[in-house]
């Protein structure tokens, strides 16, 4: 099986435990048992890789087959075509001819059509769940190079249009739609016959994947249309009025046509400088909104308040054409180390004299932590925000000072971000429910009086010697490597000895395709399934094992990778965490005790003891975590309640 170059196409341990179904722990223990396992083609020890062909034949004839998701197999194969554009026209292809309609694309390859072939057959026998599938493993591989509107973001942009509107609209475009995201969340919460579908792309693949995404949706309707080009300077869609427009325009295009496009009527609010191509856009969709129309449109929260473009945002505020501002959390959207805004417009009256306020939501703050965001809060508090319960609707008047700021966070008051909520209220009461339940099965445990006698011990570096455990070291990130503080889609966690001290959430990241190309050069070093990590410089246990989430290991950390059949992980956690292993192992000739592994003890118990310790082990490091998560979320009670007592807000329920 080779790729179109003919190169023989590769997989990694991870990709083959895709492929079979299973997790990476039981590839190794293959790899490790059975002799008749593929050797590696190409890359390192940390980070082999196999020929798909070699895999796939050894796990027909093993069996491991029988249950595999065959998407699988073929997105290595997809993969393998070395380049974005090429993989991206296969799926679209195939999707495409899945929906019974012709795709105006370059001429594919042989190799790519032998790939939009197979694709074809998936997709016409698994539905459009499949055409999904290879588009987000698409979208992953070249994070990097893409952009795109989170699901969830993209359905809250659609649900905020419906209810703005205050009906279910007949025509809805996107003009700058990439891979078709909030089509395909507008098509799914509107799909009637009726509906229209408009959309254009000046991206040829990603034009390519919205048009068979949306054609797939939609079956095939020629109510589904989405055309080439940029919007701004060759408007495919000219002519349409739409109900309803949805946008995430691009970001700080400097060449978005300024010059040629001086004397276009779009600009009803005034010529957007150069600098201020969003506001080129969200005139742009006032364009093309019909009487009565709503827009939503994504923008840099720097839109709101650039003195160049004051004097567009005094228009739109005088005539009525902004009607809500929203700041998002920080990683709601690329890119994600901003607090991103939505922009709510509608089409003013013909005999509009002036809107009489403007709505500001901010959620900035809501839903967010350093690795993901709670789209259900974000999603309640920018909605009740529009209704008026946590946000503010300011008088235009206010607004039209000498600077037209439109930030959220300046205009909604303070208060609203601090005063303690329902939410908060049950969020803390789950957590201390949880705390008791957990409670009341540590009573049914007893600690018995020490035996006469020590039990039998070994230490971690007699396990490695015997073949029980691996011991791994991390090492420290080459310089070189681009970082990131908040986690982009398919990102990577890098664990720091604080990180594993806090317990907390990651503070580092890499990109998926920087961490994939760094391991396979051997600069980084993956933590696996089933891994327990240690950190190498504490003054207390600092122990964690590996679940479902794999991390690039630190410098400082070691990660003892022990063989599933005579070790389990979380009884050697469980050891590793008290506190007189990690003294006796440790060296104490500087302020800060270094860990000597190897040194670290366990007791000897059989495997079937081990597994029975380790639910203990795992029990207890759910219970700390509870603890943590109590005085947390406690802790912002307490600012919530004394924010709530200085305002005055804070009350007592009359029961009688």
């Amino acid at each position: 099986m080779v790729d179109g170059g003919g190169t023989p196409v590769t997989v990694t341990l991870a990709e083959i435990a895709r492929i079979a179904g299973v997790s990476r722990a039981a590839v190794g223990n293959w790899r490790r048992r059975r002799h008749s396992f593929p050797v590696p083609v190409r890359g390192s020890d940390s980070s082999p890789l196999f020929e798909l062909a070699a895999v796939e034949k050894w796990l027909r004839e093993n069996g491991k087959l029988a249950d595999t998701d065959h998407r699988e197999l073929l997105w290595p194969r997809l993969e393998a075509l070395g380049e974005r554009e090429g993989a991206g026209l296969v799926v679209a292809a195939a999707g495409m001819r899945a929906a019974g309609v012709e795709l105006e694309t370059p001429d594919l390859s042989a190799a790519q059509e032998q790939l939009a072939s197979e694709l074809l057959s998936l997709i016409v026998a698994d539905g459009a769940p499949t055409f999904e599938f290879f588009l987000r493993r698409w979208q992953q591989a070249n994070a990097r190079q893409l952009s795109s509107t989170p699901p969830p973001l993209a359905r809250l942009i659609v649900e905020m249009a419906e209810i703005e509107r205050g009906a279910a609209p007949v025509t809805v475009l996107d003009p700058a739609c990439g891979n078709g995201e909030l089509l395909a969340a507008a098509t799914e919460r509107w799909e009637t016959e009726e509906l229209k579908v408009l959309g254009q792309e000046r991206d040829p693949v990603l034009k390519a994947l919205a048009a068979a995404r949306t054609a797939l949706m939609r079956r095939g309707s020629r109510n589904a249309v989405v055309r080439p080009g940029d919007a701004l300077r060759a408007d495919a869609h000219a002519d349409a009025r739409a109900d309803v427009v949805v946008c995430s325009p691009p970001f700080n295009d400097r060449a978005w046509g300024h010059e040629e496009l001086a004397t276009d009527p779009r600009w009803v609010h005034g010529l957007p400088p150069r600098t201020e191509p969003e506001l080129a856009w969200v005139e742009h969709v006032l364009a093309r909104m019909a009487p009565g129309g709503t827009g939503v449109l994504l923008l840099p929260p720097a839109v709101a308040s650039r003195r160049a473009g004051r004097g567009i945002r005094s228009s739109l505020v005088r005539t009525g054409a902004l009607r809500a501002v929203i700041a998002l959390p920080v990683g709601a959207a690329s890119p994600y180390s901003l607090s991103l805004h939505l922009w709510v417009l509608r089409t003013p009256a013909a005999d509009h004299r002036g809107e009489d306020e403007v709505a500001f939501v901010d959620a900035s703050r809501i839903g967010a932590t350093r690795s993901s965001v709670d789209w259900s809060l974000v999603r309640r508090h920018v909605l009740n925000g529009l209704s008026g319960r946590n946000g503010r609707a300011v008088p235009v008047v206010d607004l039209l000072d000498s600077e037209v700021d439109l930030t959220p966070g300046r205009h909604v008051p303070t208060r609203s971000e601090s005063v303690v909520t329902e939410p908060e209220w049950s969020s803390f009461g789950h957590v201390l429910a949880s705390l008791t339940e957990m409670w009341n099965e540590f009573s049914d445990l007893e600690i018995a009086e020490p035996a006469g006698a020590e039990r039998a011990t070994t230490t971690v570096g007699d396990l490695q010697r015997a073949g029980a455990l691996t011991i791994v070291s991390g090492q420290a990130l080459p310089d070189s490597l681009p970082r990131s503080r908040s986690p982009e889609p398919g990102a990577v966690q890098v664990l720091l000895v604080a990180d594993l001290l806090a317990g907390s959430e990651p503070t580092t990241w890499l990109a998926e395709d920087v961490v994939r190309a760094a391991h396979e050069a051997g600069e980084i070093v993956l933590a696996e399934e089933n891994d327990v990590v240690v950190a190498a410089l504490s003054r207390r246990p600092a122990v964690r094992v590996v679940a479902d989430t794999t991390f690039v290991l630190g410098p400082q950390h070691f990660a003892l990778r022990p063989d599933l059949s005579m070790v389990d992980p979380w009884f050697v956690a469980g050891c590793l965490r008290a506190p007189s292993n990690v003294r006796q192992a440790g060296s104490h000739s500087s302020a800060a005790s270094r860990v000597d592994v190897r040194k670290l003890r366990l007791l000897n118990l059989t495997l079937a003891e081990q597994r029975r310790s380790g639910e203990l082990a795992k029990n207890v490091e759910a219970f700390e975590q509870l603890l943590r998560d109590a005085r947390k979320k406690g802790e912002e009670l307490v600012k919530g309640l004394g924010e709530a007592l200085f305002t005055g807000t804070l009350h007592e329920i009359d029961r009688s």
